[in-house]
């Protein structure tokens, strides 16, 4: 049930496209046998749905050549094995000499199979301009109503929020155990956190795309570039991290005793990205955030001044590096941001 409700919004996109691009050629154009023009739609609709409108353009212009190229040969040709042969090495030529990318290229040789293997239609260019139909009618479809693309972005950025966090508190916990298998099972699990990040990056560019593209989400389109900042500045957040995992390791190698202080920091840098997610979905102001970023930096400088080791100090290094990049994520400058960090760590 929780998979259907994923994916409701794709399907009831799906299912106006088809209809409406069957209406359009079968009844306005007057094409008897208009299944091209729904199948187009639905490869425009699947391919919207996490890629940019470029991308379904060259994939339906792919149809169309295919189309086109297989209904050329096959009335010319006939039909048979060495014939979906030849289709398929002239349509991918095309595809190639019009410029086309690995999509344009694959989906023309694909449509021309589906044509070499149906009965040939004609020289009348009907299914050629089924394909262009549909595949318009599936783009304007995403264009004139599309998901709601700051949910979207929430919705991929959630776990990379959450995981983030978890990370930051498994770090914390083998510092104050100085339990190194933890340590490396934390970094293992930093580093295993590479899709969602592409998930949540594609997210948030196909969303940039639908607020320049949709009038229904124009107005959104400052709060997704906002949005799009504070990403930017968590992956580099999460890059962090991983560097702060492994002076984990380091420290708990190498040192006999490590103060309370260093793993309250990294504590802190949790709490941070916990209310960092808050401040992004509108249910805080993002002060409790900038606290528990600061007081982050705070503890790892009193945790250096306890321990004056290489070790320690490049965990606190890390603490800061981080605690400025959460800042910079809940929109404050650059120069601020740094000028915060070192004030609070003295």
């Amino acid at each position: 049930m929780a998979r259907l409700r994923e994916l409701g919004y794709p399907i009831v996109q799906a299912s106006i496209a088809a209809a409406a691009s069957w209406a359009l050629a079968h009844d306005a154009i007057g094409h008897p046998k208009a299944f091209f023009a729904s199948i187009a739609a639905l490869i425009a609709i699947g391919v919207a749905a996490s890629n940019c409108t470029r991308r379904v353009v060259e994939l339906t212009l792919g149809v169309a050549v295919g189309i086109g190229v297989g209904d050329l040969l096959i009335y010319g040709i006939g039909s048979g094995a060495w014939q979906v042969g030849v289709v398929v090495l002239l349509a991918m030529s095309a595809a190639v000499l019009l410029g086309g990318g690995p999509l344009f290229v694959s989906q023309a040789a694909s449509s021309a199979v589906l044509v070499a293997t149906l009965a040939p239609s004609g020289l009348n260019g009907s299914r050629f301009v089924d394909a262009l139909v549909g595949g318009a009618v599936g783009l304007a479809v995403v264009i004139a109503i599309p998901r709601n693309p700051i949910r979207t972005a929430r919705e991929a950025g959630a776990p990379v929020l959450g995981e983030l966090a978890a990370v930051l508190d498994d770090v914390a916990r083998a510092l104050e155990t100085r339990d190194v298998a933890a340590a490396r099972e934390a970094l293992g699990r930093a580093r295993a956190s590479d899709p969602a990040l592409g998930r949540w990056r594609a997210a948030v560019e196909l969303g940039l795309e639908t607020t320049r593209l949709s009038p229904p989400y124009w107005r959104a389109r400052t709060q997704l570039e906002r949005y799009a900042a504070a990403a930017a500045q968590v992956e580099l957040a999460v890059r962090n991290t991983r560097v702060l995992a492994r002076s984990a390791i380091r420290a708990t190698e190498l040192e006999p005793d490590l103060p309370a202080d260093l793993h309250a920091a990294v504590r802190r840098l949790a709490a941070a990205v916990v209310e960092l997610e808050a401040t992004l979905e509108g249910r805080s102001d993002g002060s409790e955030a900038v606290a528990a970023a600061l007081e982050a930096a705070a503890h790892a400088t009193r945790a250096l001044e306890a321990s004056p080791s290489l070790s320690v100090a490049h965990v606190v290094g890390q603490v800061r590096s981080t605690a400025t990049d959460l800042l910079r994520a809940l929109g404050l400058e650059d120069r601020v941001a740094v000028e915060r960090v070192r004030a609070a760590a003295g």
